[in-house]
């Protein structure tokens, strides 16, 4: 079982091999084509594993059901990194309630043997904002299910930065908290997410952040400025982070959790190009 010592970082070396006694495996990745799918799928077959990419671009519509039974048939472990078009408070709480009881609905008449779901670090200290009480919704439903499960929270991706910032923007000026902010490379997230799946189920949260930690205003400054981008960063202790009030601690691992080995400096799309 993947068990996360205290500050452990993510390792790609021989020691962290996602094969598993030699038996073939097949994992469906919900969401497959996305950020963090089109990684794991990549991830996961670089290891030899059967990993199958399920979204509504393979036909596949955990909302609607389509196309879910032939996806998972024969399939030993499922893997939904998907997210919800929109952030609209009505529109993410249908997205994640519907696809997750669809999916549990279909793991269980599948026989499925392990169900893996990312979320996000803080989730449960966010609910005054409609997405993470969306998100609130579907860790309880993967929870009360008979699928054994691990869930995977991540810190804030490094590919996420400008989204960020955007909606962080007002007046033309980019309002964040002062608080702790330890982002992460989506290939690390994707990285821990893979073997996580070709683990045994942990039927617990497991925590993965960047290597380092950073002021929320600080960061953005130097990340926006790296971009060419002019807009001023104002640390407002009040600014909400999508619909949410952060405290310092709100956005980064609780306790031990496993770290990211790719540093900000060095992630080659800080720049944009």
């Amino acid at each position: 079982m993947l068990v996360p010592p205290t500050d452990t970082a993510v390792s790609r070396g021989p020691g962290a091999s996602m094969a598993r006694g030699g038996t073939l495996m097949k994992i469906v990745v919900i969401g497959g084509t996305g950020l963090i799918g089109s990684k794991l799928v990549t991830t996961l077959g670089e290891h030899g594993r059967q990993a199958l990419a399920a979204s509504p671009n393979t036909g596949v519509n955990t909302l609607t059901g389509e196309g879910l039974s032939d996806a998972l048939a024969g399939a030993s472990v499922v893997v939904d990194v998907a997210n919800s078009p929109s952030f609209e408070d009505a529109a993410v709480m249908a997205f994640f309630e519907t696809s997750t009881r669809n999916l549990m609905a279909a793991e269980t008449t599948a026989r499925v043997g392990h169900h893996v779901a990312l979320s996000v670090v803080g989730t449960e200290r966010l609910a005054a904002s409609g997405y993470f009480r969306a998100k609130i919704v579907q860790e309880s439903l993967i929870k009360k299910s008979s699928i054994p499960y691990s869930l995977v929270h991540a810190t804030q991706f490094f590919e996420f930065v400008t989204r960020m910032a955007d909606a962080a923007t007002e007046s033309g000026m980019v309002r964040v908290a002062p608080v702790l902010f330890q982002p992460i490379a989506g290939e690390d997230v994707a990285e821990v997410v893979g073997r996580t799946a070709v683990g045994s189920p942990l039927s617990e949260t497991l925590e993965v952040a960047g290597p380092e930690q950073f002021r929320m205003d600080e960061f953005f400054h130097t990340a926006l400025a790296a971009r060419n981008d002019p807009r001023e960063v104002v640390p407002d202790p009040h600014a909400r982070y999508f619909g949410a009030e952060l405290s310092e601690q709100t956005l980064v691992p609780a306790g031990p959790a496993i770290l990211g080995e790719i540093r900000y400096a060095d992630w080659p799309g800080r720049t944009g190009k």
